[in-house]
């Protein structure tokens, strides 16, 4: 049988005409006109495909009975959302074992008042302090600053961003280096989250703007292993002071928005297929010539370094490159839906591996955390349709990723 991924080669440009997808993506909107459908062509009856059967149903051969059309046949999928007959334990956490610190979280209030809220939230789930994310240098780095660590001392740790600014002149390593000296002497304890998805560094985050982010041709962008950087992350370490790294996504934002796509079209406008950006194996191993670099640097690879469906290659990574630690935000869903080899996983490098989160700051957000590492209940209710399995943890390994080693790393 044709192999999946070969087959998704051969058959995505039919693809793309069938559903009419072009470079936006499945189903949104596009500034360049549609392609004219051809009449004589006959609509594709996936379910006779037998790669399509494979994938939907494994090796049972099928749905164990017979397909028949009904009034479900209109439900797009976008706006399925079945509920589940299944009765199995459901065990609420109100509060984390331990005292735990968020590694990951954006700037999720600013107000007094948005903050005050977000500090009584911690309190009544057990987080102990919120490493913020700023992204911010200068006036707006200083700003948050106050905002958060003078009006709550130890509530808040914030990481400041880089000078992104006139990369190709002459004195932009000096630049960045100088900027960085400052935010640490103003308090800032990390570097983050920096990211590149195969646009460079220099780009602005995702903003679904795919043109304005590949403005630069891929010979002008700036990825983290650029020379332009090198002093920088060299004072990072000299600094003691970890850098939240985003390479490259999920692996399926690479796969075409097709009916073999593994992600919902929650998730479409993250796809990153046919755009103008390097593959995602390019760019891991990007991030790991910056880690052979740098070796005094220690870099955290959030989201799991993306690598969290492939656990075997990234722990090879861990073993490899003893500066390479993890954050396991927004990758419960890799987590809930290996549990056993997850928290083989997490037992193993707990001392390399923070928690975060990356999801705002709802209480029963965190709460739905400790169910996932805490219990080991069945069938939890995960993010977009999928359902997870509690992994469980030991007490040790808890403290570790909950407290412990962020402590350990960012020297509080």
């Amino acid at each position: 049988m044709t192999k999946r991924r070969d087959f998704i080669k051969t058959s995505a440009a039919g693809l793309a005409a069938g559903f009419g997808i072009t470079g936006t993506g499945l189903g949104m909107a596009s500034c360049s006109p549609a392609p004219q459908q051809v009449e004589s062509t006959p609509e594709k009856i996936w379910q006779n495909d037998p790669q399509w059967i494979k994938e939907k149903y494994g090796d049972w051969g099928g749905p164990g009975v017979s397909a028949e059309p009904g009034p479900m046949d209109a439900i797009l999928l976008k706006d399925h959302a079945p509920g589940s007959s299944v009765i199995t334990t459901e065990t609420f956490v109100p509060k984390s074992r331990y005292p735990s610190i968020d590694s990951h979280v954006h700037v999720v209030g600013r107000t007094p008042e948005e903050i005050s809220e977000w500090v009584r939230t911690m309190d009544e789930v057990g987080m102990e302090i919120s490493l913020v994310l700023t992204g911010a240098i200068g006036d707006e780095f200083d700003q948050l600053y106050d905002s958060f660590c003078k009006s709550y001392p130890g509530r808040f740790k914030l990481y400041c961003g880089m000078d992104k600014t006139d990369t190709e002149n002459p004195d932009y390593p000096e630049r960045v280096v100088k900027e960085l000296i400052r935010c640490h002497e103003k308090g800032a304890i990390g570097v983050g989250e920096i990211t590149d998805k195969g646009f460079g560094i220099v780009s602005p985050q995702y903003d679904g703007n795919y043109a304005k982010m590949a403005s630069l041709s891929r010979d002008k962008r700036m990825h983290p292993d650029d020379a332009r950087l090198d002093a920088f992350w060299d004072k990072c370490g000299e600094l003691k002071m970890p850098v939240n790294l985003h390479v490259a996504d999920h692996p399926s934002c690479w796969t075409p928005l097709d009916v073999f796509q593994e992600r919902t079209p929650d998730y479409q406008h993250f796809n990153l297929y046919d755009k103008d950006v390097p593959p995602f194996d390019e760019l891991i191993e990007r991030r790991n010539r910056t880690l052979e670099k740098h070796p005094r640097t220690i870099f955290i690879a959030c989201h799991l370094g993306n690598q969290g469906h492939d656990l075997g290659s990234l722990a090879a990574a861990i073993d490899k490159y003893p500066n390479l630690y993890l954050d396991t935000s927004a990758r419960d869903y890799e987590m809930g839906r290996t549990p056993r080899t997850a928290a083989k996983f997490l037992n193993k490098y707990k001392e390399r591996i923070v928690f975060g989160t990356d999801m705002g700051r709802a209480k029963s957000m965190y709460q739905i955390h400790w169910r996932l590492f805490e219990t080991a209940d069945e069938y939890i209710p995960g993010r977009v349709g999928w359902r997870y399995g509690g992994l469980e943890l030991p007490d040790d390994t808890l403290k570790a990723l909950y407290r412990d080693t962020a402590r350990k790393i960012f020297n509080i």
